[in-house]
């Protein structure tokens, strides 16, 4: 995740790596100083992800005081919940009642599950507005949700509006469309997380991985090996005082991420990254002696002991709790950055761990480095190399992918939120170059490694680390606006990613986010109105 960082790290990334990046800051033909600021975009221009087709025709539907939300005539109850839940989102910025109805007949906003309909997939949706109401259909509620966030979008950010006129379809390019965030490092609550979710879920993203443990701290209560949380959860980045998730703390957020079709996806990092671990039970170092505490940022520094069949059973009891809690079809175990892990030892405990997930009901996703070692049968990798990472890393990972290990993009260049935008951003580091907006948006993901197939990678996932984020203010200048190129490069159709266009999209958004209040980083290569 974070190759060779703090001791070269962000000294020689603002000198010579960031006059690197500096080429992929150029404002753009559309952000000229001086400039006049472009046109209004239409409603339907402004959506952001850029939907599979949008026509806009005739006269649309009014929002006013007698507006309902019809669920249908004998409406499913997940059904049911999208309704209430877009009505919530809805009623704030409108300031109108919006009561949620049965039955299909009449005016206001319809939801409507047809399993043949055509052009949506299984998330897709299509939006129809007319004089006589805003019906919403889809396969799945999953699409009904979706749909129900372009709708969001169609009316003002503040005030009851009018739903323009025509027709909206749309899908997913890629099934995956994730964010990471990291609560080791600098410890966040379960609100603070919940409320990142409505700000993903509203854009299409779809999983948040969530990194639990770390050298720095562990962050969820496992009733086995209770020191883990009580001790190990103690500490944090700089000295602060940490602390953890209960269990339902813990469960209360899948609850809420999966009402809004969002899939938690837990990881416990191991074998390297456990600094926490061992200095909570010294049973799992080679020899029996406790580290003390870890509160600063190096990495590769910590190991499981992969000889003791002592660790094994910590594996197997903290990663089966986990399962328990995690409804989800995903475990990620880390494996990254295990320096301290002999090769040999490194493959053989990676085996034994991804067994483990298997005999749990999980999947196994795991940082790249899993390539180098045996991959289990249906193990997903998530690739977080860069522009410099060694070619031979790279190989390694197309050809895991290539013997049929789907691949998660998350280049660090590009994709890891804790990159500064630039040499005078506050927070995050930038061991990976400077990440202006631009940058972050202005690739492919279906052709973004040499070799790698797009049928190959299950889709795309934004990381937070939080080395240098500590309070809510910094996540969210780090994460917004770029993580809404993120749902736009997972979400939308090859041929709709274009600067020009998007830079133009994202800026029709800072007046919701500000609404919202989420306070963004106005960055230079967005002609912001």
């Amino acid at each position: 995740m974070r190759v060779l960082r703090r001791t070269l790290g962000t000294l020689l990334a603002l000198g010579a790596l960031g006059a690197a990046a500096s080429c992929t800051d150029a404002r753009g033909d559309d952000a000229r100083p001086g400039d006049d600021p472009p046109a209004a975009l239409a409603p339907f221009e402004r959506l952001l992800p850029a939907p599979v087709s949008a026509r806009a025709e005739g006269p649309g539907y009014p929002f006013g005081p007698g507006t309902v939300i019809r669920t249908g005539p004998d409406p499913d109850q997940e059904v049911r919940r999208v309704g209430e839940i877009l009505a919530e989102q809805l009623r704030g910025p409108t300031g109108l009642p919006l009561p949620v109805v049965d039955g299909a007949d009449g005016d206001g906003v319809r939801l409507r599950l047809d399993g043949d309909a055509e052009g949506v997939g299984d998330e897709g949706y299509r939006l129809e507005s007319t004089p006589g109401g805003v019906t919403l259909t889809a396969r799945s509620a999953a699409g009904l949700f979706h749909a129900g966030q372009t709708l969001r979008q169609l009316l003002p950010a503040a005030g009851p509006g009018t739903v323009p006129g025509g027709t909206v379809t749309d899908r997913p390019r890629f099934a995956y469309r994730g964010a990471m965030v990291d609560i080791a490092r600098h410890f966040f609550t379960v609100e603070q997380v919940k409320r990142y979710v409505d700000q993903l879920a509203q854009y299409k993203v779809n999983t948040l991985h969530v990194h639990l443990t770390d050298d720095q701290g562990w962050r969820l209560a496992v009733d086995s090996w209770p020191r883990l949380a009580a001790y190990g959860g103690g500490s944090e980045v700089g000295g602060g005082p940490g602390g953890h998730w209960t269990k339902e703390e813990y469960r209360e957020l899948v609850r809420y991420a999966g009402r809004r079709y969002v899939d938690v996806v837990p990881e416990i990092d191991m074998p390297g990254h456990v600094n926490a671990a061992l200095a909570s039970y010294p049973e799992l170092t080679c020899d029996g002696k406790a580290p003390a505490r870890y509160t600063g940022i190096k990495v590769g520094f910590s190991s499981l002991c992969v000889g003791k069949e002592r660790t094994y059973e910590f594996v197997d009891q903290v990663l089966g709790e986990l399962a328990e809690l995690t409804p989800g079809r995903y475990l990620h175990i880390g494996g990254d950055e295990a320096h301290s892990t002999p090769a040999a030892d490194y493959a053989a405990f990676m085996d034994r761990a991804q067994e483990v997930v298997g005999r749990h009901g999980k999947t196994v996703v795991a940082w790249h480095q899993l390539a180098s070692a045996r991959p289990a049968p249906d193990a997903v990798l998530q690739y977080w190399g860069h522009d410099r990472t060694p070619a031979a890393d790279k190989a390694a990972v197309v050809a895991a992918a290539k013997a049929g290990h789907p691949v998660i993009l998350s280049p660090a260049d590009r994709l890891y939120l804790d990159m500064k935008y630039d040499a005078a951003t506050k927070p995050g580091l930038a061991w990976a170059g400077l990440v202006p907006v631009k940058r972050a948006y202005s690739w492919d993901p279906g052709a973004y490694l040499a070799g790698l197939p797009e049928s190959a990678v299950l889709g795309v996932e934004a990381a937070l680390w939080t080395e240098n984020v500590a309070n809510r203010a910094d996540w969210e200048l780090m994460a917004f606006p770029r993580v809404l190129g993120l749902a736009e490069l997972g979400w939308s159709p090859a041929g709709a990613l274009d600067w020009a266009s998007y830079g133009r999209r994202l800026a029709a958004q800072g007046p919701r986010l500000e609404a919202q209040g989420i306070g963004y980083f106005r960055a230079p290569d967005v002609p912001w109105s």
